[in-house]
């Protein structure tokens, strides 16, 4: 029944003869604290037989004192208690678990929710200290340390691992839960007991240097590390959003890893065509380029990528974003902060007397913003920035209803790229998954594509944590501003007559951009239907 219960493996120890070398790696003290008994080994992974295998505590402190991954089994308590006898006789002390015990939720994987991350010997990853603020964060906390503490250590370390964007921290009536974002799909982490959602908030809103005594307002802040992994030093940074919910704050934290932005255009995922049209566009000396698609699309990506390639020690590049996601050398950058009235409009004003060849705005949220970007880019600046709109052509109409005249933006945008981003096959559980001909014909392939394109999928592995997928990649609509799409601004046209001309002119379309990826076995038809539209 516990088995069952706890989606992990039992074990009948009276079956069992344990190796004594096994037994030394865990101490008497410990085994009789957690009532634990380690089993077997089997390279880095330690199988530990537990009467309670919830108790991320113990197998905390097991992983931190072997070194080993801990693999928990269950099996009886009295089994447990005997297997200790036996093996360690009188050694130790009984002591009961006194610490709170963290129950998994019932959609978390078998293994520890709150696993520690790995020695520097297994390319782990280590808090060594935290940036800003007094206090020093270790992964690797002593057992004398407090719970809380402990745990959103765990927490942090293991969305770091898992390669999370996003850590999502919410408290409802009768539960309490914490998910992370991975791959653009949110995955329940674990549950802890809601009489923990208090002090975890407070702990996270300390790190975060934010007011622990304000929980009727939102509140933003950052928690900046620098962790060792894979023998370097990376700095990882938390953005921290508080929202005051029905019953508790809400915190999201945004992982930000400066080690894994790409800044390789060519890997971006787009196709040659649209890549040769965007590189063009950035490379002209003056006029606006903009981004769009919805939050979390990867357009501050592409907007770095942009201002990389075109980043010279002859160049002026100035941004005002909000936040500051990435630090560039050789990039002024400013923050901007509302409460003092330093916003994108008033940022703008200023670049303009700083002597600017490149000015990148972190997002068009008002017309005085657009009206200001616009004469930029008519008086020999380079403009990029971005906007939220469904796809290429309609981004034209949004400007004109913002309230810019058509002839400005005519005359002032050179592309619109539209962006999605999708979630990638896994390279190592990928295989050919045979889709019949009509089905291909639906989603957009041609007669001819239909009978050779063979989609790709992943069976799930331990690289992938069994999902088929591993990473993301975007799909890119670029529209060209040409001479005839000019003059059919001027005259008021639709975004469907915009459309078209665009797309009878070369302009692939998003769904057409995950069509390519789909026969290129890059992604998988679900997840272009999922993102794009016919």
């Amino acid at each position: 029944m516990l088995s069952r219960q706890y989606g992990v493996p039992s074990i009948n120890l009276a079956q069992f003869d344990i190796d004594a070398g096994v037994i030394k790696l865990v101490s008497a003290a410990a085994a009789e604290k957690y009532e634990v008994v380690p089993v077997s080994r089997a390279g880095a992974t330690l199988t530990l037989a537990m009467s309670n295998p919830t108790n991320v505590f113990a197998v905390d402190d097991i992983k931190f004192m072997t070194g080993y991954q801990v693999e928990p089994v269950v099996a009886a308590q009295s089994a447990v208690l005997a297997a200790i006898d036996r093996y360690y006789g009188n050694k130790g002390k009984d002591i009961r678990p006194t610490v709170q015990e963290i129950n998994a939720s019932p959609h978390v994987p078998a293994r520890n929710p709150l696993e520690r991350m790995p020695d520097r010997e297994d390319d782990g990853v280590e808090v060594i200290e935290e940036m800003e603020g007094a206090a020093v964060l270790s992964i690797e906390t002593p057992s004398s340390e407090a719970p809380v503490v402990r745990l959103v250590n765990a927490v942090l370390a293991s969305a770091i691992r898992k390669g999370a964007s996003d850590i999502h921290v919410e408290p409802y009536e009768n539960e309490y839960r914490i998910r992370f974002r991975i791959d653009g799909t949110l995955y329940t982490e674990m549950a802890p007991p809601p009489n923990l959602r208090d002090a975890i908030t407070s702990r996270l809103k300390i790190m975060a240097q934010l007011d622990i005594a304000e929980k009727r307002l939102p509140q933003d802040g950052r928690i900046k590390l620098r962790l060792r992994a894979d023998g370097g030093a990376n700095n990882i940074d938390f953005r921290v959003s508080c929202l005051p919910t029905l019953f508790g704050e809400k915190i999201v934290m945004r992982l930000l890893d400066q080690s894994k932005l790409m800044l390789d255009m060519r890997r971006l995922g787009f196709e040659s065509v649209s890549l040769c049209s965007f590189e063009e566009a950035i490379s002209k000396p003056w006029g606006l380029v903009l981004v769009t698609g919805p939050t979390g699309s990867g357009k501050t990506n592409t907007l770095y990528s942009a201002i990389a390639r075109i980043n010279t020690t002859s160049t002026n590049i100035v941004t005002a974003e909000d936040p500051v996601e990435f630090n560039m050398s050789g990039i002024n950058q400013v923050q901007m902060r509302e409460s003092i009235g330093l916003n994108f409009a008033a940022a703008l004003r200023s670049f303009l007397r700083q002597d600017p060849d490149v000015i990148l705005v972190g997002e068009i949220r008002d017309v005085e913003t657009a009206e200001i970007a616009i004469k930029a880019a008519l008086t020999g600046h380079l403009v990029l920035s971005t906007l939220h709109t469904n796809d290429a052509p309609s981004t034209v109409n949004r400007l004109m209803n913002m309230g810019i005249e058509p002839f400005l933006v005519a005359s002032a945008v050179n592309l619109i790229c539209a962006q999605r981003l999708v979630r990638r096959v896994c390279d190592n559980c990928a295989e050919d998954h045979h889709t019949p001909a009509p089905t291909l014909l639906e989603i957009g392939f041609s007669a001819e594509q239909a009978v050779t394109v063979t989609p790709r999928r992943g069976s799930g592995c331990e690289r992938c944590n069994g999902t088929g997928f591993k990473g993301r990649i975007g799909l890119y609509e670029v529209m060209q501003v040409t001479d005839d799409l000019r003059r059919m601004i001027l005259l008021g046209s639709s975004a469907l007559e915009l459309r078209r001309h665009a797309i009878d002119d070369g302009m692939l379309t998003l769904r057409t951009s995950g069509l390519y990826k789909i026969a290129e076995g890059q992604t998988t038809i679900e997840e272009v239907l999922k993102e794009t539209v016919k």
